[in-house]
């Protein structure tokens, strides 16, 4: 998966937790658009209510919502629905949530896109809530739904209840619907050593922003105190953004906290966790551990994680795994059941795992594979991978440092060059596979029809573009592999000088990753009809070689003196 795809999860609720016939016809809607992975399904026969989630990149969840919410309206009757629930819609809400690489502000405009769509095409009254609310009084959902589905009627005939899209008007089968943008809502709880729900709900009080209420006299039994004006007095808890409540769970024989993390961006995972091991530890408690129910954002995980690593001072630039099993660990998320990032961590789900990928091959593969006859993996490839090998060695080095007895005044220091030399190797490993798909479109250009006059200007023009695309590659390639050398040169200069080889041994790798992606470079760029342009990329490959030939000799003229 692109790591720089936009991503959305929408999380409609259906107004049916009966019949699955009817939920499965509402979710192979949803599943038949490409870009959209549904996650979870969860239905309830007491709310006669289904909570569907679903994530995939914004045009086309928008897409799959709209025929998600065609379909209910086609077999949802809801002058016949009954449950525990509020609702007033077969699809009763429509939230949409950012979850990687989107702002707020563009999820509301795709909510308001779907809301439009949904009024103009299915004639349905629709109210837009939370942060895409038109009206402060609509940004509270329960505002929207008042009354519910029996009191649509006379709202729809309130001026001021007007809907955002959508017609005024009472559809018996359909009701109405809410479409928002909202956080995204992690579902966490962190078990505790009693099985006292009682004490486990005052954790939960201790932290919760709604807090408690004060009482008079008994602080258990008494009444709750009121100010002059006759409004309930309560103490707020400690977290913003946080609901909580404890309870009993019979199947592991713990009590927990249960919490909802509204908003990850001002309470996160990790803070929550903190923080109800304090309190409890307060009460004589004990967090031994705690889960995620449903899937969690990558960089929630990576978040939690180099907090932990940042408090036993250790280097973060480190692999994500390792990161990520840094948080599953600090916070116990295994202690129930296994955690697999794979199946809980988004974007990990979302994962293409039929792409085959030379970095994914052994290195014995990815050797055999470039000495087969197959023209590709090539040159370019082979260079961004020297170059990503001689910036894991500079964040190697960077590592070790951090952890170097004695030096734990530098951790720090170390622990940036580490990041830094991470970020680079991580670019330069995408570029790897990237420069065999250049040289695969230009194949792809070459492999167009050319029978008539429009065709063959089609192709050549496909040419070109792919072409200047093959240039461009591996001239990125020998912008990174320089960059990196920066890294390089602190750790020869400054880093562990056990391990003062490893850099000089980077620096080779990082300069003959530049040489032989700018040999790349002019070899396309000689077929490129654009001259000006082919000679600009040239140029400045030549100034990139030289600084990088010129810097390699600095690093290994520091490598020698402390040899």
């Amino acid at each position: 998966m692109d790591s720089n795809k936009q991503l959305i999860e929408c999380v409609p609720n259906f107004s049916e937790g009966v019949d699955m016939g009817i939920i499965k016809q509402i979710t192979n809607e949803i599943e038949a658009v490409e870009g959209c992975k549904l996650i979870d399904v969860d239905p309830g026969k007491a709310t006669n209510r289904t909570v569907v989630t679903f994530v995939g990149t914004p045009h086309e969840v928008v897409e799959a919502a709209f025929r998600a919410v065609k379909r209910a309206q086609e077999l949802i009757d809801m002058s016949k629905h009954h449950g525990a629930h509020p609702r007033f819609g077969a699809t009763d809400v429509c939230p949409l949530v950012p979850v990687a690489n989107i702002t707020m502000d563009e999820v509301v405009g795709y909510a308001h896109k779907l809301a439009k769509r949904i009024g103009d095409e299915l004639g349905i009254p629709v109210y837009c809530y939370e942060f895409a609310a038109r009206t402060p009084e609509r940004r509270n959902l329960a505002n929207c739904r008042a009354g519910e589905y029996e009191g649509l009627p006379n709202k729809l005939r309130d001026a001021a209840w007007k809907p955002d899209f959508g017609p005024a008007t009472f559809l018996p089968r359909t009701g109405a619907i809410a479409v928002g943008a909202r956080n995204f809502l992690v579902a966490y709880n962190v078990n505790l050593n009693t099985t006292s729900t009682r004490r486990a709900n005052a954790v939960a009080f201790d932290i919760r922003e709604k807090g408690r209420p004060v009482r008079e006299g008994n602080p258990i039994t008494g009444k709750i105190a009121r100010d002059a004006n006759g409004n309930e007095i309560w103490t707020p808890g400690s977290l913003k953004a946080c609901k909580a409540i404890g309870w009993f769970i019979p199947e592991f024989g713990i009590a927990q906290v249960s919490i909802n993390l509204t908003d990850i961006t001002v309470t996160p995972l990790h803070e929550a966790f903190e923080e109800a091991s304090r309190k409890a530890q307060e009460r004589g408690l004990r967090a031994t551990g705690s889960e995620i129910v449903g899937v969690v954002p990558l960089q929630a995980m990576l978040d939690a994680g180099r907090y932990f690593l940042r408090k036993q001072q250790r280097s973060t630039g480190i692999p994500d795994s390792e990161i990520i099993k840094i948080a599953v660990k600090s916070m116990g998320l295994d202690e129930l059941y296994p955690f697999d990032p794979n199946k809980k961590i988004i974007e990990y789900i979302l994962r293409d795992t039929s792409a085959k990928r030379l970095i994914d091959l052994t290195v014995s593969d990815f050797a055999h594979e470039t000495a087969s006859e197959s023209p590709a993996p090539g040159g370019g490839s082979i260079s961004a991978t020297m170059g990503a090998y001689g910036a894991a060695l500079a964040t190697m080095v960077a590592n070790l440092s951090a952890h170097k007895p004695g030096w734990d005044d530098r951790w720090e220091e170390f622990s940036g060059w580490a990041v830094k030399g991470k970020g680079y190797v991580e670019q330069l490993l995408a570029m790897v596979d990237e420069d065999t798909n250049a040289f695969n479109r230009i194949m792809d250009a070459f492999g167009l029809p050319k029978s008539t006059d429009e065709e063959k200007a089609a192709r050549t023009a496909a040419i070109q573009a792919a072409t200047l695309y093959a240039t461009e590659v591996p001239f990125r390639v020998m912008q990174l592999c320089f960059q990196s050398m920066e890294v390089i040169q602190a750790m020869a200069e400054h880093g562990n000088p056990n391990s003062v080889t490893d850099a000089g041994v980077g620096a080779l790798a990082a300069r003959s990753a530049v040489y032989g992606a700018y040999l790349n470079v002019r070899i396309n760029a000689a077929s490129l009809k654009d001259r000006a342009k082919a000679q600009e990329l040239i140029d400045k490959g030549a100034d990139i070689l030289g600084k990088a030939i010129a810097l390699e000799r600095t690093i290994l003229d520091v490598v020698e003196q402390k040899l």
